[in-house]
């Protein structure tokens, strides 16, 4: 395998979107974002099974402080959901448990309405039980490995919020044994914390058919699209790759407080800063005259209170754009 050497970071790092692929897990995204980088410094803002597709938002460099701001997104997701038949992992890589009557599934699909009603009923505030082959701890040890080990496990229901659940025409399908079943291609916006396995599920139970997922890709994480994403591939091939400049994400989840060139050097300094015509603010992207990002701060009183504050090189170097640092060598990292 050609070995490229690590791309060059700017000083503030940045954050990467990537396009996974399905067999990828999102640790392999992790570790090979490290080599490519060149820094062990990579974080995610939220995993995806291996057999989803789809948006990974990773940070790197000292732009892995704006992670913690990019969990609680929500986001957007098209799936396939299958109904007749359940699974143990709720999508289509785990064991069978159940399949339903022939009867029941064509009853099902000659009355699309039903499957319509179930769908509203899990549309909006909702309280939802997580797969149980999740990485949910119980008592210490992750809930899949309990499951892979026979126990039977049960997780806590938990609040999320479905924004948007819509559903194509449902159509019959058969699986490989034969059986039949309906499948129903399907949109999901929901909070974090959202599992769609679970929704699948639960909207199978609801219908007495039983259901599970056959697909599911992510398309979007709060203001950001997979359309604007590059590929784990793209990365690994040396390829060049956009990278996000810290203020930019800053300023699309974050009202902007631009600041003077000594308001910058004090808040820089840890200094509680004097913003006339700001009286209070819940969190804003403070950014310097030259455009970068020096932090992300409250304002309370007429004045700034530091939440999440970045380094103050001084200069910044980089569009935005990633290009490769002739005669370096790329860093070895464990599993990469």
């Amino acid at each position: 395998m050609v070995s490229h050497p690590p791309i060059s970071l700017p000083p503030q790092g940045g954050i990467l979107l990537l396009d996974k692929s399905e067999g990828w897990t999102s640790h392999d995204a992790v570790a090979k974002s490290r080599r490519a980088l060149g820094t062990r410094k990579v974080g995610h803002a939220g995993t995806l099974d291996p057999m989803a597709t789809g948006l990974l938002v990773l940070g790197a460099g000292p732009a892995t402080r704006l992670l913690t701001h990019l969990v609680g997104l929500d986001k957007t997701y098209t799936t396939t959901i299958r109904l007749g038949t359940a699974t143990v992992t709720d999508d289509r890589e785990g064991d069978r448990i159940s399949a339903a009557a022939p009867a029941d599934v064509a009853a099902v699909l000659a009355d699309p309405a039903r499957i319509a009603a179930a769908v509203a009923v899990l549309t909006g505030a909702i309280e939802q039980a997580p797969s149980a082959v999740s990485a949910i701890k119980v008592d210490g040890q992750r809930a899949y490995d309990r499951v892979r080990a026979g126990e039977t496990v049960e997780l806590k229901r938990r609040p999320v919020t479905i924004h948007e659940f819509t559903i194509g025409a449902p159509r019959a399908a058969t699986e490989a044994d034969g059986t039949a079943v309906i499948d129903v291609d399907a949109t999901v916006r929901c909070s974090t914390g959202t599992y769609i396995r679970a929704l699948a599920r639960d909207l199978g139970a609801a219908l007495g058919l039983g259901g599970h997922l056959t697909a599911l890709r992510r398309t979007e994480v709060g203001p950001f699209s997979v359309a604007d994403a590059g590929t784990i591939e793209q990365l690994v091939a040396g390829e060049r790759v956009r990278l996000l400049e810290p203020a930019a994400v800053a300023l699309a989840l974050f009202p902007g407080l631009a600041l003077t060139a000594e308001q910058t050097t004090d808040l820089g300094h840890g200094k509680r800063v004097a913003v006339p015509g700001v009286e209070n603010a819940k969190l804003v992207a403070a950014t310097a005259p030259d455009g970068r990002l020096v932090g992300l701060v409250e304002v309370s009183g007429g004045r700034t209170r530091v939440v999440t504050n970045f380094p103050t090189p001084d200069a910044v170097s980089g569009s935005g754009t990633l290009a490769r640092t002739p005669g370096a060598a790329p860093t070895e990292e464990a599993g990469a």
